[in-house]
């Protein structure tokens, strides 16, 4: 019988691809109960990923298309609000999910071995059944005001892939934090609400002055929603500079992340 010896590794981490690849059927089976924990036996799981980006798209468009007249680059302002929720959503909840997953699955880690990448990881594929659901709404809302989409749409997936990668690295950097400092569970819905506010999701970024363009764009999600925007609805071409800044600033975020959890992985086991 052999028995795998886990050392806390130091300096240069190196992820193990092969080896994830081994547990690839753990993965999908943690993603796939993970969906079916959030909608078996429930209707109000499938009811919110309903109700709660039509409340926030009522709420913000009467607030900042109504009373504060801000501009809605030529569509109808509920459109222009929805169409930025569906990414903004996907990466807040998504990026919860994982920043909590290790803490949810300390049972499980404490029993067997297994990659704890797959944790997070496989919280964020879940969030992909929410974006679906969410994504035909918006369908349905573009067919009622008779807006059809332009060609733009095939970068759609480009920008899900960049939304994806925010929420992951965010979450890897969470998950790990949490483990050892408990206070992170308390601080994180207060950041994800100020992110909320941070990110073009309830006005365009064209409202933003010149002078703080270049410090906007450092948010990995500026670029993502005006991305989903342009793709879908056609909107104004995004900036192109504050477009490769938010992608830098994602691959930044998403690498550190990775390589600062697969380094304290193995004492998670111990400490949690």
């Amino acid at each position: 019988m052999s028995i795998k010896v886990i050392k806390r590794k130091h300096g240069f981490v190196r992820i193990d691809l092969k080896e994830l690849w081994q547990y690839r059927e753990l993965f999908w089976f943690l993603a796939l109960r993970d969906i079916l924990a959030r909608y078996k036996q429930t209707v109000i799981g499938v009811a919110w990923v309903v109700i709660q980006p039509i409340f926030s798209m009522i709420v913000f468009s009467l607030i900042f298309g109504r009373l504060a007249k801000l501009p809605s680059d030529g569509v109808p302002y509920p459109i222009l609000i929805f169409t930025a929720l569906l990414p903004w959503q996907f990466f807040s909840n998504s990026m919860s999910s994982a920043g909590n997953s290790v803490v949810a699955k300390s049972a499980l880690i404490t029993k067997i071995y297994f990659p704890r990448l797959i944790i997070p990881t496989s919280s964020v594929i879940s969030g992909i059944v929410d974006f679906g659901i969410a994504f035909i709404i918006l369908i349905g809302l573009m067919v009622w005001y008779g807006i059809v989409p332009t060609i733009n749409v095939v970068f759609l997936p480009l920008f899900l892939l960049l939304a994806f990668f925010a929420a992951l690295g965010i979450g890897l950097w969470v998950s790990a934090l949490t483990v050892e400092f408990r206070d992170v569970n308390y601080v994180l819905p207060f950041l994800v609400q100020a992110g909320l506010f941070i990110s073009p999701v309830a006005y365009s970024s064209s409202v933003v002055p010149e002078k703080w363009k270049l410090l906007y764009s450092l948010n990995p999600m500026t670029g993502v929603i005006d991305g989903f925007r342009w793709s879908i609805l056609g909107t104004v071409t995004p900036n192109w500079g504050t477009l490769i800044i938010s992608t830098v600033s994602v691959i930044v975020v998403f690498i550190s992340g990775l390589f600062y959890f697969v380094r304290m992985e193995k004492t998670f086991a111990d400490v949690i």
